[in-house]
């Protein structure tokens, strides 16, 4: 019989590259790859327009889309995590010393607000800093991958013909979070930010999910055992990545060293399961409920099918 092939959007990385190359596969089917010059384009496309059978999604994207009833489902893989701390340039020139000098003022955020590096920055600094940021003016550089979501009253699009870069650099904003500022005159909001992700990792086990994985709803029904059987292929290629990663890798990415500096202090740098994330999938629905970007929270069970 011949085996499904499902369309499939994922990131090589070291924990997903026995995937590409075909040395694991699920029991019941092939990934056909798709190569997409930057995977934010497939998360556009899987939202608006469902173009793939799997696919690599941003979680907040992923949360905001089942708010809007998008037919897919994410399986409890999570193959991008990042700290935040650093996303948060400000202007030296702004009066800004402090996260809680941003109230009041005007802060860019990269491409969209329902951006997951966005929500978990803005996280930080309510829940890390106190900031109030309801008081922010927050200023888009682009738009949102779920067209049908609105934004709070406090959010608002960047001035035809600008870019936030220039902006950030000029002054013309106080700060923004995602965006790169090649001028003496921008640092980093909050000091030492590396250190300080690794600290709120081993104080408060702030570890922070960026992306999962989608699989068309309809698929998930006609075949039951699809969505275990993607799970273990996963799971099976971060085996053999943790344990490349243990032994030591000759020339390691910047993943590889970050994953290594998550693994000396948590033991499991990709922890795949809903149990073993809990923590950081409530954090983050409560955090895209406060911020706006879903009416009401979902629970984790909402999100995700038993495996």
């Amino acid at each position: 019989m011949e085996r499904r092939r499902l369309k499939t959007a994922l990131v090589a990385r070291g924990h997903t590259q026995a995937l590409i190359d075909g040395s694991v596969r699920p029991r019941s089917c092939d990934f056909a790859f798709e190569e997409v010059p930057a995977i934010i384009q497939a998360f556009r496309r899987m939202v608006r327009g469902l173009e793939f059978d799997v696919a690599e999604l941003a979680v907040t994207t992923y949360i905001c889309a089942r708010a809007h009833g998008k037919p897919f489902t994410a399986i409890p893989v999570f193959p991008m995590r990042a700290f935040h701390h650093g996303a948060i340039l400000h202007h030296t020139g702004s009066g800004i010393r402090t996260p809680k000098d941003l109230e009041g003022r005007r802060v860019g955020v990269n491409r969209g607000y329902t951006v997951t590096t966005g929500v978990w920055a803005r996280g930080i600094l309510q829940h890390q800093y106190g900031v109030d940021l309801n008081s922010i003016t927050w200023v888009l550089s682009g738009d949102e991958h779920v067209a049908e979501w609105r934004p709070p009253v406090n959010v608002v699009s960047i001035e035809p013909g600008k870019k936030m870069e220039d902006m950030l650099i000029s002054g013309e904003i106080a700060a923004a979070i995602g965006v790169h500022g090649d001028s003496p005159d921008v640092k980093p909001l909050i000091p030492n930010a590396a250190a300080a992700g690794l600290d709120a990792l081993r104080s408060r086990g702030l570890y922070p999910i960026n992306h999962t994985v989608v699989v068309k709803n309809e698929l998930l029904r006609e075949h039951r055992d699809l969505a275990g059987d993607i799970y273990d292929a996963f799971a099976e290629a971060r085996r053999l990545y943790i344990a490349r990663l243990t032994a030591g890798i000759d020339s390691p990415s910047p993943d590889d060293v970050f994953f290594r500096r998550v693994m000396d202090i948590t033991g499991d740098p990709l922890p795949y399961g809903v149990e073993p994330n809990r923590q950081m999938l409530e954090a983050v629905i409560r955090q895209s409920a406060e911020q706006g970007i879903i009416a009401q929270p979902l629970s984790v069970e909402e999100l995700f099918p038993e495996i």
